[in-house]
């Protein structure tokens, strides 16, 4: 069947030209995987790889996507087509051609839409829609995927990435377009009209937001050297501009500033990974720089490494996020800010130190599932009906909100408020190493980890899907010989505790498998949303750090004879 799209798209006369080649030269394989599926919405929209092909990210299925949110917003009536959409994109190939051709195919609706004038961070797309009180936005990007990849992410009213619910009501409009490749974005001359090309006005309203979250902002800085990059995406104007206004003392990675689509000065865009800091820790070294803060290129995510004892070590997000809990809540506390009925959002697969921190400042903790968008559902929520006070949200995967004038991760708040406590604690003569050190003497030793299985193309994605579909019928007892005590289930929204069978309530359906084990720690499992992987989650409790990642590399290896 594949093979019939395949010749399908090769002949058509709508076909861009920029693809004919390709599609010429693909070999089997290649041809299989661009053509099998449809490419879907994920836990961060919708991100693949760029080139021709139905599971792939070009103007075509881009176009696809933009006639069913068109078709979205019409059904809102005339005021959500006024409102309009804003429109951001980052450095990746295509993302400014993306997102003016989706602007134009909107104009075809009559829909205004707001288009940033250069690359800008996607939680100022997300600051831009609530600027502008848009009906919603768009933003091109692959956020932290290597530079092969790119995607279109969609926001609602409230700056958010679109929850499950509603995405669902684009999709069905997305699917029942029959020929992507017969779509055009040619608007009349009047309809060109509805485009507004916007820029520094939004950026001043962003920074003046965004350093309203110092909480100490006459500390003194004199004595912190920061190391910087971009990782040549979106943070580099915004982050430098933020930190020169806010007084701070750091050095750019000039190499890796420049908006470089191939990002040929760093070995991966992404935080997580180690060879993201590499360049900064060579700058950190020659500088004697007490941080390094690494965004990656949207700026939604921020990674750090802190000198401690002669030596730089990377904090995980769990770990980092952290840190910003304790300093956040330790402040608001001692300055009697702290708001009634404070709440904190993060994931399930979240470490469980953030929610003991809160616990110890008087802060409730509600989980949701993994992406930004059910932390920002919630923020939402709360907004409307007032019964709790945001004051925190954060994922394991580097992201962080400090702040809700955005609706989504926001690396530049984050990187103001890690320089801030940084200074903060350096007065007291502590790094932020000591400062998670101290957490895990007084709230418990954990470590958390993530491995990854990478299972690319059609069997890769059946063989993920066989995993957890083996796991889910298995009733496994214990893992590592410690007892299994409780099993939740996203997907069939069912717990199994000590025998007993109940109901999992208050999330969305998600193929999500998670155990918790005798001896305080827990493993998760889930396909991811954005990558041809299994992601494996291990929050991992022990007696000390030493024990503690002992733990891990048993339950590690555990999981891997589990799976087979």
């Amino acid at each position: 069947m594949y093979k019939d799209i395949y010749e399908r798209w090769l002949h058509h006369p709508n076909l861009d030209p920029s693809y004919k080649e390709v599609l010429e030269n693909m070999d089997e394989e290649t041809m299989n995987d661009a053509f099998y599926t449809t490419i879907e919405f994920g836990t961060a929209g919708m991100r693949g790889l760029l080139g021709p092909g139905t599971n792939r990210i070009n103007i075509h299925t881009i176009r696809k996507a933009n006639v069913g949110f068109a078709e979205y917003i019409c059904a809102h009536g005339e005021e959500a087509m006024k409102r309009g959409i804003a429109i951001g994109y980052d450095n990746r190939h295509m993302s400014k051609e993306f997102a003016m051709d989706s602007a134009r195919l909107l104009a075809t609706y009559n829909i205004r839409s707001y288009v940033f004038e250069s690359l800008r961070p996607t939680p100022e797309l997300s600051f831009a829609v609530r600027h502008f009180q848009c009906f919603g936005g768009i933003m091109v990007t692959a956020s932290h995927n290597p530079k092969e990849y790119n995607g279109y992410k969609l926001y609602d009213e409230k700056g958010c990435q679109l929850v499950p619910a509603l995405a669902a009501q684009v999709i069905d409009r997305v699917n029942a377009v029959a020929d992507e490749l017969a779509i055009e974005a040619n608007p009349t001359a009047e309809q060109e009209k509805l485009i507004t090309v916007i820029g520094k006005d939004v950026d001043e309203e962003y920074y003046a937001n965004v350093l309203s979250i110092q909480l100490n902002p006459d500390i003194p800085k004199d004595d912190v050297k920061i190391i910087f990059t971009p990782e040549h995406g979106t943070a580099n104007i915004p982050v430098k501009e933020v930190y020169t206004r806010a007084g701070y003392h750091f050095v750019a990675v000039e190499e890796q500033c420049t908006p470089d689509p191939d990002f040929s000065n760093t070995p991966t865009p992404n935080p997580e990974e180690a060879g993201s800091y590499e360049m900064a820790l060579e700058y950190a070294k020659r500088e004697d720089a007490d941080i390094i803060l690494v965004c990656d290129p949207d700026a939604d995510r921020m990674g750090v490494g802190v000198k401690h004892n002669g030596d730089y070590k990377l904090l995980t997000g769990n770990q980092s996020g952290a840190v910003l809990i304790e300093y956040i809540f330790s402040q608001l506390t001692a300055k009697g800010e702290m708001p009634n009925n404070p709440v904190m959002f993060n994931t399930v697969v979240t470490s469980d130190l953030g929610e003991k921190i809160a616990t110890k400042y008087g802060v409730a903790t509600e989980k949701t599932l993994t992406g930004f968008k059910f932390i920002g559902e919630k923020v939402a929520k709360y907004e409307k009906t007032n019964e709790k006070q945001y004051v925190f949200g954060y994922e394991e995967s580097y992201g962080s909100l400090i702040k809700p004038f955005v609706c989504d991760k926001d690396a530049p708040q984050a990187c103001l408020m890690l320089a801030e406590a940084a200074c903060y604690y350096k007065a007291k003569g502590k790094t932020l190493v000591d400062v998670l050190y101290d957490l895990y003497a007084e709230l418990g030793y954990y470590e958390e980890s993530q491995t990854s299985l990478k299972l690319e193309g059609q069997a890769g994605a059946e063989r993920i899907q066989e995993i957890l579909a083996t796991l889910r019928k298995s009733e496994v007892k214990e893992i590592n010989a410690t007892k299994v005590t409780r099993f939740e289930d996203y997907k069939e929204c069912r717990i199994l505790e000590n025998g007993v069978e109940s109901e999992l309530c208050g999330f969305t359906k998600s193929d999500v498998l998670k155990y918790y084990l005798e001896d305080g720690s827990w493993i998760a499992i889930r396909p991811s949303g954005t990558e041809p992987k299994c992601k494996f989650y291990y929050c991992i409790k022990g007696t000390s750090l030493q024990d503690a990642h002992e733990k891990t590399l048993a339950y590690q290896d555990a999981m891997k004879k589990l799976i087979g």
